[in-house]
C-alpha cells in the first residue's frame, strides 16, 4: 500500500498534476484537468486514501454505508474509494443514463442548468453516505446530490472533494455538511 504524504504534500502534487484548460466546456470557463493526475499511480492512490479517509472516524473505522459519486468526474474518485471503504458504490447521473426508476433534482452550475438522478432503490433508508467528487465549484451539483440521497432515506455524513475552487461560494452552498478538501485553488 502507498503511504499517504502529509496533507501539505499531497495538495502540493494535486497542484502540480492538475492542469488549466482555457474555454472548457464553454469560453470564460477554466476547467480543472485532473487526467495527468489519474495517470501518476502513487498520487492517484494517495487521493483514493485521502478521500476514504473522509468516511472513517479517528480511529479509522468505516462509518459509511455506501459511496455516492456523480457523472462524470466523480465516477472516477468515487469507485475506488468504496473499494477502499469496502462499501458499495452508488452513481449519480444525468436524465436518461440509468436503467431503472429514478428520481431526479435539477439545480444551477457555475455555466449552466443540469439535472441529476439516482436509482430509487440505490439505497437503504438510513444509509449513511459519503459523497465523492473532483471540484467543489458552486456547490449545486453536491447540494442536488445531498437533496436525492435525503429523497432516498440516506444522510449526508459527509462530502469529501479533490479540489475546492475557492473563489467561488460552494462551501457556503453546502453549509454544515462536513467537508474534506484535498487541495483549494
Amino acid at each position: 500500500m502507498t503511504s499517504l504524504p502529509a496533507t501539505g504534500a499531497l495538495s502540493a502534487e494535486i497542484d502540480r498534476l492538475v492542469r488549466d484548460v482555457e474555454g472548457f466546456p464553454k469560453a470564460g470557463v477554466t476547467f480543472k484537468d485532473i487526467t495527468p493526475l489519474l495517470d501518476d499511480h502513487a498520487a492517484f492512490t494517495a487521493v483514493v486514501q485521502a478521500l476514504a479517509d473522509a468516511g472513517r472516524d479517528a480511529e479509522g473505522r468505516v462509518v459509511v454505508d455506501k459511496v455516492v459519486g456523480m457523472e462524470a468526474r466523480g465516477f472516477i474518485l468515487a469507485a475506488p474509494v468504496a473499494l477502499a471503504l469496502g462499501v458499495g458504490f452508488v452513481p449519480v447521473r444525468k436524465p436518461g443514463k440509468l436503467p431503472h426508476e429514478t428520481r431526479s433534482v435539477s439545480y444551477e452550475l457555475e455555466y449552466g442548468q443540469e439535472t441529476l438522478e439516482m436509482h430509487l432503490d440505490a439505497l437503504d433508508e438510513g444509509d449513511r453516505v459519503l459523497v465523492v467528487d473532483d471540484v467543489l465549484a458552486t456547490g449545486g451539483t453536491a447540494a442536488a446530490t445531498v437533496s436525492l440521497v435525503e429523497q432516498g432515506g440516506g444522510t449526508v455524513a459527509g462530502l469529501a472533494v479533490l479540489m475546492e475552487l475557492g473563489f467561488l461560494p460552494g462551501r457556503e452552498t453546502v453549509g454544515a455538511l462536513p467537508l474534506t478538501v484535498l487541495h483549494t485553488v
